[in-house]
């Protein structure tokens, strides 16, 4: 018992340390500045490009979402969950290592893949076990009152994305850790899906529209940058120059176009889906939801929960009952342990 203390308050210890380098010292590396970058980037075409042009630019909740996004981003992780958390995948291991005789850091089952590959697996399992723990969220009356809080957001942009109760992180990453752990994801790899995810998810809220094609030309360029860089253990090209780079790049951008423009809004989530996800009213044939993805909206159209019966561009959103739900941090936050 002392031992996983000692991993509690060296967890705390370290977390302080980490946030602390995080915001005096900015680099490619640094989660920090890249959720002020994506955050900018996505107000930014909010701004110039708006979907719902009536809609403020400084929308309702704005700042009170703008809060959300570093307190359950590092805040949260401040007080207690990075601590606690290191505890549980010590007792994880440790649990399993008991009970089976398996040392799951020792036998990684994906330790001799390349890098793409893990990242590329653990991307999509993460976001197969997010898909079922959003879906409960929505199902179990009792986490759906903490889940209200995502909900309350009445006008749709980037930062409502990190409008979510603090219990959501403690629910999803819980469910999230064995399957992880057992793939052996470490902290890099979860560093690069979680840019990744924390991109399309503001997007996905964001006041903006594009074509398929326009976000299959980006995804293209970053499969291009990366085979090009010989990235992530790609390694298809050697040595290089910088015009040879720039056209694989090229390539993978038309590439992007062709191939995945016309299936982009079926395989990844996009505002005009997930806008019917905040709906005011549901379906009578899905009363607890429809479009659950977070990042792929794949899960969805195989689980037959995707629903967009129009263009939802000026739709109510919220619940039933988000006229009296409480407006200010304090009072969201304290809601679903009342009810």
């Amino acid at each position: 018992m002392q031992n996983y203390w000692d991993i509690f308050i060296n967890g705390y210890k370290g977390y302080i340390n980490y946030l602390w380098k995080e915001v005096t010292n900015p680099n490619w590396h640094n989660y920090f500045y890249w959720l002020l970058l994506v955050s900018l980037f996505f107000f930014v075409l909010e701004v110039v490009t708006p979907w719902r042009k009536e809609q403020p630019k400084f929308r309702k909740d704005f700042w009170l979402d703008f809060f959300y996004m570093f307190f359950n981003f590092f805040l949260f992780s401040l007080i207690i969950f990075n601590a606690a958390s290191m505890v549980v995948v010590n007792l994880l291991n440790d649990g399993i290592l008991a009970l089976t005789g398996f040392n799951l850091q020792a036998n990684n089952p994906m330790q001799h893949f390349p890098a793409w590959a893990i990242l590329l697996i653990g991307f999509v399992v993460r976001d197969f076990v997010q898909w079922w723990v959003h879906r409960l969220l929505h199902y179990s009356p009792r986490l759906w009152e903490f889940h209200k809080v995502h909900h309350s957001v009445e006008q749709m942009g980037f930062a409502a994305h990190l409008r979510y109760h603090w219990m959501e992180n403690v629910v999803y990453r819980t469910i999230e850790y064995l399957p992880l752990a057992l793939l052996g994801i470490g902290l890099y790899d979860f560093f690069i899906i979680h840019i990744f995810t924390l991109a399309v998810g503001h997007y996905n809220h964001s006041n903006i529209t594009v074509s398929g094609r326009v976000t299959g030309g980006i995804l293209g360029g970053l499969i291009g940058i990366v085979i090009a860089t010989s990235a992530f253990d790609v390694h298809i090209f050697q040595e290089l120059s910088l015009w040879q780079e720039l056209l694989v790049i090229g390539g993978g951008v038309v590439a992007g176009i062709v191939v995945f423009g016309p299936f982009m809004k079926i395989i990844f989530n996009h505002p005009e889906m997930h806008i019917w996800h905040h709906a005011y009213e549901m379906p009578k044939e899905h009363p607890y939801g429809i479009n659950f993805g977070l990042t792929l909206a794949c899960w969805d159209y195989i689980f037959k929960t995707a629903h967009i019966p129009y263009e939802g561009r000026d739709i109510k959103l919220g619940f039933p009952g988000v006229e009296e739900f409480p407006e200010g941090f304090v009072g969201q936050n304290i809601y679903g342990f009342k009810k």
